[in-house]
């Protein structure tokens, strides 16, 4: 009588744990492009698509302004920077979900900066400074200037994708995140800073500053993750106090539940993946979205 081995259940058990978020993904899809319609379609696809591209490194920004571009929606305030934003918040109570314990730990230990989670507290502090900076003073430029620039879009994020690979495949794999430096920090605070272009990715731009900085796979989307928190929910209070009452209609929440539905998702998948796995995946995907709009672009034009 033949049993199996208990290495080859685990290793169909994490199959099937990377397997089934892409089968719900898919089957959210589905079922906002062939059931939904209107304003609850729009919401549900762009929420769908925040989900995603905030924790993967394939820029959430470049996503909720070209999606609705390439199926021609027009709805003034789902795609409005403000919606956009409410859409954030989804990602960061998925965010908030895994890493409260985390986070908790790191406030618990501030005042002990000797500690190891007292010290990657002040190093996610001096990292998050950079992008508080250029955000207060150049997010509402970067709207203006971005909103319609589809082909700058489709630039940076093929360019940001080249990059992410050179830095994955050619940097050394040594750090985990107890290892990062106050130079570590900062440079990846001002990566993040470049995520205000859309196309660049905030996950992307810093994951691939801290591959290229020797971190571990795991390590770069751990810390950008950690990093993401602060950044993420001060926007949010910056920008949703001028939200008005009367727009959180039901297409709103659809698109913010499914942020945070996706959004989960995809940070338990992406952890589960950099363990084992390259970015190269999420470069080949950003390489074709980009050829995607120019090409789109061009007909129409």
């Amino acid at each position: 009588m033949s049993t199996s081995s208990p290495v080859l259940d685990y290793s169909k058990q994490r199959r099937w744990l990377l397997l089934l978020p892409t089968l719900i993904v898919v089957g959210l899809i589905l079922v906002t492009a062939f059931v939904l319609r209107g304003s609850t379609q729009i919401a549900a696809a762009k929420g769908i698509v925040q989900g995603l591209g905030e924790p993967l490194p394939i820029s959430s920004s470049a996503h909720l302004i070209v999606t609705p571009w390439l199926f021609n929606w027009h709805d003034a305030f789902l795609q409005s920077q403000m919606f956009d934003v409410a859409l954030h918040m989804g990602t960061l109570v998925a965010l908030a979900g895994f890493f409260w314990r985390d986070w908790l730990g790191l406030l618990l230990h501030a005042h002990q900066p000797r500690s190891e989670q007292g010290r990657l507290f002040w190093m996610l502090v001096v990292a998050s400074i950079p992008g508080a900076i250029f955000g207060f003073l150049l997010d509402s430029y970067a709207e203006g200037v971005f909103e319609q620039a589809y082909l700058l879009i489709a630039a940076t994020l093929a360019v940001m994708g080249l990059l992410l690979f050179v830095a994955d495949h050619y940097a050394p794999t040594a750090l985990d995140v107890r290892d990062v430096s106050w130079r570590t920090a900062i440079l990846i605070g001002m990566s993040q800073a470049l995520a205000l272009i859309p196309g660049v990715s905030r996950s992307g731009a810093t994951m691939t500053m801290g591959r290229a900085l020797k971190l571990k796979r795991e390590a770069a989307a751990r810390f950008s993750f950690l990093m993401a928190l602060p950044i993420t929910a001060g926007a949010g209070v910056l920008k949703l106090r001028h939200l008005d009452p009367s727009q959180m209609n039901s297409a709103f929440w659809l698109g913010i539940g499914l942020s945070t539905l996706v959004g989960a998702l995809a940070i338990a998948f992406l952890l589960r993946y950099v363990r084992t796995r390259s970015f190269l995946p999420f470069v080949i995907y950003r390489v074709v979205f980009a050829a995607l709009i120019v090409l789109v672009y061009l007909v129409r034009s």
